[in-house]
This record gives structure tokens, C-alpha cells and sequence, in this order.
């Protein structure tokens, strides 16, 4: 398993998201991390109605209600910490989880493969 610092530990405050790119058996893979609720929580960028990216191309993954993830094309609604949808095209599906590990200053991405 190869690992991959995406971010710095104290990077994101509360609600705040970062974009990042990794590959996986030669594949570029779109994930993205989230602070929620204390946690650092990461998920690849495809909705679970559509194989499309969960935002537009902005980083903006928080619903208004900064309590839910949204997908800005069909408005499915995911649980943070979860990643379950809860609302939308694909209710009971889920987005699809990234293992990270928060240790020595930095988010590490948990790189397993295909």
C-alpha cells in the first residue's frame, strides 16, 4: 500500500474542503477531503447517481446547510460522515470511501489497489 500526504493536519478548519489527484493502477483518480464534525473525512469525486464529479470543477462539495455533501448537477445529498445518500436519485447509495490516516503533522491518503 503506498501512502500519499494530501494535506497538512491543521490545513482544513471545520466545514472546509480540499480537492486532490492520485493514481491508482495507472488510473488519475479525483478524491477530495473534508472536515466534518472534527473528523477528516475522504471520498473519490463521483456521484453515486451519475459517474460525474460531485462539484463543479470549484471544490465546493458542502451543502448551504454546511451539513451535507451535495452533488451541484442532480442535488443528491450525501452524510458526511457516512458519505450515504440521504436524499436525491441514489438514496441508500454511497460515495465511494478513501482510507487516510492523520499522524506526523499531515493527512496521508492510504493508496490500495484496484
Amino acid at each position: 500500500m503506498n501512502q500519499l500526504r494530501i494535506a497538512d493536519a491543521g490545513q482544513l478548519a471545520e466545514g472546509e474542503t480540499l480537492k486532490f489527484e492520485f493514481k491508482r493502477a495507472g488510473r488519475l483518480v479525483e478524491g477530495f477531503l473534508a472536515c466534518f464534525a472534527g473528523q477528516h473525512v475522504a471520498y473519490e469525486n463521483i456521484c453515486r447517481h451519475i459517474a460525474i464529479s460531485l462539484d463543479y470543477g470549484d471544490g465546493r462539495f458542502f451543502a448551504k446547510d454546511g451539513q451535507h455533501f451535495i452533488c451541484q448537477s442532480h442535488g443528491a445529498v450525501y452524510e458526511p460522515l457516512t458519505g450515504v445518500c440521504v436524499r436525491g436519485p441514489c438514496a441508500g447509495d454511497q460515495l465511494k470511501s478513501l482510507r487516510i490516516s492523520v499522524e506526523n503533522d499531515g493527512v496521508w491518503l492510504l493508496i490500495q489497489p484496484a
